[in-house]
């Protein structure tokens, strides 16, 4: 059976340096049998992916800046835990988007890192999940996401 690195692998991912916290907050708390990881903001090595959903970026760019906010994500949870066969369960994302009032597929952006959840994790990556329109996002990012994850002893 293929572990998240493979899956990873697979699909051409190589994971990013964890993200530093911009403010006063840690990247992850893990507390119990939970991982709480802060909400990873839609960024690359090469920098910020900008934009508003449905003023100045498609569906499509939006989609692939929550795949970003996943991997980062996954960066995260790896930093935290060492080996990502530690994840038991992905439980839920909060997924927030930097979008036009008119805008209105907010599901379908973040969609891009559910969808990244599956591919990675199998059926341990299928989540609940909140999807929610915001008018500015930090750094004037497109998405961010955060995740509470079910870990392994």
């Amino acid at each position: 059976m293929p572990t998240p690195e493979d899956r990873l692998d697979a699909l051409g991912i190589a994971l990013p340096e964890p993200m530093k916290p911009v403010a006063t907050y840690v990247p992850y708390v893990i507390t119990g049998n939970l991982l709480f990881i802060s909400g990873q903001v839609s960024a690359t090595h090469d920098g910020r992916m900008l934009g508003r959903l449905g003023d100045n970026m498609e569906l499509s760019a939006g989609q692939q800046a929550a795949r970003q906010c996943g991997i980062n994500i996954i960066a995260q949870c790896k930093s935290a835990l060492g080996d990502l066969s530690r994840v038991k369960r992905i439980v839920k994302l909060g997924g927030f988007v930097n979008a036009h009032p008119d805008f209105k597929d907010i599901p379908q952006v973040i969609n891009g890192c559910s969808d990244l959840m599956v591919e990675v994790f199998g059926d341990a990556g299928r989540h609940a999940r909140s999807a929610v329109a915001c008018p500015v996002l930090p750094l004037g990012v497109a998405v961010e996401v955060d995740a509470i994850i079910e870990i392994a002893d």
